[in-house]
């Protein structure tokens, strides 16, 4: 067994390095269509882990009115604790509101300073108990809330949330959609070169089917190939992944600070990485025992 599997291995690489012309532009192939999909997984895993982010801090806000008195604040925060669906509820002052401002956007902190006065409300940021709250109660909520003395505005940021989410989902089937079409022209192109190495070996092939060598044992060479192209474009691929998000963290960071952590955004799950890989070794084995099954 283990002579047998050395023989396919030894041969599939002797193969590749003759046709090596062919073999590059398969694992290329093979590459693209796993950087794609590992891609849009990536993209989808660190979005649906920052609308996670942004779902456990403050999703319903209620600013007020610089000229609400104490007894209207008073009223607005009774009604707000006395929900059942509210975990709790965080007094923001205008003062805070500012220093907070100033903190997540240092670079334009300056334009606060020219301000006649402090442009920020003082709200109430509150904490939902679930992310499976009823939406109609906490609208009707909403809805009254805005009709409350002393309140300029209330902002839910569940509805737009869940438009995001939605969004995650179609980005997601889309990436899946066209690697499913990449990954298609892959096993396509292994194959073809595994067919080219076939012919190049005709002679040998048939004096091994001549001496009576088990099928199995004449195919196996082939099938390793496309096992090798497969898995090697699928290391590729992810190398190429991971470069590509620490070239991108820094400037992702700057660039959306305030509302991303760029240290937050991580790289694939273990079980994606491992999807990634035997998903180009099946791509690979697929094209390689396809090519081979006109042996008889």
């Amino acid at each position: 067994m283990i002579g047998g599997l050395k023989y396919f291995l030894s041969e599939a690489c002797l193969s590749l390095w003759r046709g090596r012309r062919s073999s590059v532009l398969s694992i290329l192939t093979i590459t693209i269509a796993l950087f794609v999909l590992g891609l849009f997984l990536l993209l989808s895993a660190n979005l649906e882990r920052t609308v996670s982010e942004w779902s456990r801090s403050a999703e319903f806000s209620v600013y007020l009115r610089d000229e609400a008195t104490p007894v209207e604040r008073g009223a607005v925060e009774r009604a707000l604790r006395a929900d059942a669906s509210i975990a709790g509820v965080d007094v923001v002052t205008k003062e805070a509101a500012l220093a907070r401002f100033r903190r997540d956007f240092p670079e334009l902190a300056p334009a606060t300073a020219g301000a006649p006065g402090n442009p920020f409300p003082a709200s109430f940021e509150v904490r939902l108990g679930s992310s499976a709250v009823n939406a109609s109660a906490l609208e009707t909520l909403a809805t009254r809330l805005r009709t409350m003395s002393g309140v300029a505005d209330v902002r839910y940021d569940r509805q737009w949330l869940d438009r995001f989410a939605s969004l995650i989902v179609f980005i997601r089937w889309a990436g899946l959609s066209l690697a499913a079409v990449l990954v298609l022209a892959a096993g396509l192109t292994v194959t073809n070169v595994v067919r080219l190495a076939l012919y190049a070996r005709r002679d040998e092939v048939e004096i091994m089917e001549l001496v009576g060598a088990p099928m199995s044992y004449i195919r196996g060479p082939f099938v390793c190939e496309g096992i090798i192209q497969g898995g090697s474009g699928a290391i590729l691929a992810l190398v190429l992944l991971r470069a590509g998000l620490d070239l991108a963290r820094p400037p992702l960071a700057a660039v959306a600070s305030g509302l991303v952590d760029g240290n937050a955004i991580q790289f694939l799950s273990a079980g994606a990485v491992a999807l990634i890989l035997l998903g180009g070794m099946l791509v690979g084995c697929v094209g390689g025992l396809v090519a081979a099954r006109r042996l008889r």
